[in-house]
């Protein structure tokens, strides 16, 4: 990473993605990415190379099966949403090569949209979280998302209020660090900032419930997302969905279907994914359309690697090309030592 990425989860130095390559007979090829992330998710890299090896043997006799009936086995072989991940989007991006046709428009999108995304402030002290809002509100973003539960929250966040002015959004995230009373007082002593919503102030549906009802701020599921019966009845206002906890462009799609269903709003973040995590979730969004700001903006937080989707003025738009789209895969390439 650019500089450590503090989150109440700890602190991440290094990102480990795994990347999967599928090539048909024909010479094609569709890649895929894995983003397990222990501290989040539970799951590590080890765990999605296991995984991975166990569907090895069913992909390389699947190139006849349809799409859908080759991902719905591998599911049931590799069970791990990371690794399911990895295996729906080179197969996405796979399909998309055949056709000569980018992923957006496989899914059925008329168009594919800039998506509005915010920049993330990890910063844990007050000096390095203004600096970052500096740079945020530059560059054009219309939404900050503020790590939170790491310290001093009230006066970094007034630090970042202070120099966004009042115009820009704040979004802030706990990731579940607080107790129900501690994650009350706290949103109370921090509404004065204005606060857009708050994500994953606490773990668990009956927990996020009761924040809900008790504070005018609002909330956002995010690892609780993927808890049993999360995407069945509302629980508070909205849902941040995720291509690694999600299994891929597919089933992100179908959780946003769920989500909407259940009355919640809907947007799509990163778990410090690379380009093609990033890429899938771009073009997922042209047929999710989200409701808020996307938690998209993250691939200037890793070191010594161009950023291939750059942001414009907080929008980020597809990569040109067939698949997942073009200029992907030197990012990884280069990453290597």
């Amino acid at each position: 990473m650019r500089a450590p990425f503090v989150s109440a989860s700890g602190s991440l130095g290094e990102r480990e993605l795994v990347l999967l390559r599928l090539e048909d007979s024909a010479g094609r090829v569709g890649v895929g990415e894995a983003a397990p992330l222990p501290d989040y998710n539970g799951v590590s890299v080890e765990d999605v190379r296991e995984a991975l090896e166990g569907c090895r043997s069913t992909l390389a006799g699947g190139e006849r099966v349809p799409r859908e009936e080759l991902l719905a086995r591998c599911v049931e072989l590799a069970v791990l949403p990371p690794a399911v991940a990895a295996i729906d989007l080179a197969l996405w991006d796979l399909e998309g090569r055949r056709a000569g046709r980018p992923v957006w428009r496989l899914l059925g999108a008329r168009a594919a949209e800039p998506v509005e995304v915010n920049y993330t402030i990890a910063a844990s002290d007050r000096a390095g979280a203004a600096a970052q809002a500096g740079v945020a509100r530059a560059a054009g973003f219309r939404c900050v998302k503020a790590k939170v539960a790491i310290g001093d929250d009230a006066g970094r966040l007034a630090a970042v209020r202070a120099v966004l002015g009042p115009e820009v959004a704040i979004r802030l995230d706990a990731n579940g660090a607080w107790s129900v009373d501690e994650a009350v007082a706290t949103l109370r002593v921090l509404e004065p900032v204005a606060i857009e919503l708050c994500e994953e102030p606490v773990r668990g549906l009956a927990q996020t419930r009761a924040i809900a009802a008790a504070t005018d701020v609002p909330i956002a599921l995010d690892e609780t997302a993927s808890a049993i019966g999360a995407l069945d009845e509302r629980v508070c206002q909205a849902v941040c969905l995720k291509v690694a906890s999600c299994g891929g462009i597919t089933g992100v799609v179908e959780a946003a279907r769920r989500a909407r269903a259940a009355g919640y709003e809907v947007y799509l973040a990163s778990t410090l994914d690379g380009p093609l995590g990033i890429a899938a979730a771009i073009h997922a969004a042209a047929i999710v359309r989200p409701e808020h700001a996307c938690g998209l903006a993250t691939l200037s937080s890793f070191d010594g690697r161009p950023d291939p989707m750059p942001p414009h003025e907080g929008f980020v738009s597809p990569p040109g090309g067939a698949g997942l789209g073009e200029g992907l895969l030197g990012w990884y390439l280069s990453s290597r030592r």
